[in-house]
């Protein structure tokens, strides 16, 4: 794994020049390659920015898109802006909390999901707004969940 992790990492930092103005491209390449950011992989963006560790750190948990543990293979959202929370998207998260057994900000042991709230996705046409992945299911009800969660399997 270790090893895994150095390759990897080597091949991410080798598309760069070294210069501090790559760091948040090095970061958005290192999260998606990894869907996460393990530390030893913050260190070696550190040591070849020639930054200190604090200050990658403090780049990474800055941004949202960053996660510094394991996320699921697969990542529900649910929206919670005005239009969505209006249409009930309270009990969307629920039955997802429900259907798959944790709250937003959790991955399931086996690294299949993670649940995140969103403040708005910008498709307030289809409230209340769900997304799994890439994929943005409108118009969700607590009813639906389930069969859109079975769908993505």
């Amino acid at each position: 794994m270790e090893s895994d992790i150095t390759e990897q990492s080597d091949e991410i930092l080798s598309r760069y020049s070294g210069e501090r103005s790559d760091l948040i491209p090095i970061l958005q390449e290192a999260q998606e390659g990894f869907g996460y950011l393990p530390q030893e992989v913050m260190q070696r963006i550190a040591k070849f920015l020639r930054l200190p560790e604090s200050t990658v750190y403090a780049v990474a948990t800055f941004y949202a898109l960053c996660k510094l543990t394991p996320t699921g293979r697969r990542i529900v959202k649910v929206c919670r802006g005005t239009a969505c929370h209006v249409r009930s998207a309270d009990q969307i998260l629920q039955e997802v909390e429900k259907q798959l057994g944790m709250k937003p900000g959790e991955t399931t042991d086996d690294l299949e999901y993670s649940v995140e709230t969103i403040a708005c996705f910008g498709s307030c046409a289809l409230a209340p707004v769900m997304v799994i992945d890439r994929t943005v299911y409108g118009r969700v009800t607590p009813k639906k969940v389930g069969q859109i969660l079975a769908d993505t399997e």
